[in-house]
């Protein structure tokens, strides 16, 4: 079960990497983080958590790793990120927010609807979270190299 999740997890962060016109070169990239990001969250929601912390910890992996893959190969942040959080976003569940709309449901697809809004707030919470943390490691070896 893991090493389908590590697949499909590589082969849409890799895809929508194709689609969107990344360097070929960064394309492992791409699907390495949004394997690494998705794997964690997969585990820590299997494991009890519920899923909007499991969210944010995936995309804290996700963007660290992002930085990182960025310094090694030399190429912008974002072109690595944005295909390594593909696989945590909640596009099923926002799928069936609209389809339980169309069939007048509203109860549960508000309920579903607000589930979307936490998981995509929690996306972009643990982006900020990797940055601010690649900024303060940053001005600390700045001091460091100055002092």
């Amino acid at each position: 079960m893991i090493t389908a999740q590590l697949m499909t997890s590589f082969i849409a962060a890799a895809g929508f990497g194709v689609i969107f016109n990344v360097p070929r070169r960064a394309l492992i990239q791409c699907g390495t983080v949004g394997m690494a990001g998705w794997i964690l969250y997969y585990m820590l929601s299997q494991n009890g958590m519920d899923v909007v912390p499991a969210t944010i910890f995936g995309a804290i992996l996700a963007g660290v790793l992002s930085q990182f893959c960025a310094k090694l190969f030399k190429m912008p942040v974002i072109v690595i990120s944005v295909s390594g959080i593909i696989p945590l976003v909640p596009g099923g569940v926002a799928y069936d927010a609209m389809r339980h709309f169309v069939e007048n449901d509203y109860y549960t697809a508000v309920q579903l609807s607000a589930k979307v809004m936490l998981l995509a707030g929690a996306i972009a919470i643990g982006l900020m979270f990797s940055e601010v943390a690649n900024q303060l490691m940053k001005k600390i070896s700045r001091k460091d190299a100055a002092s």
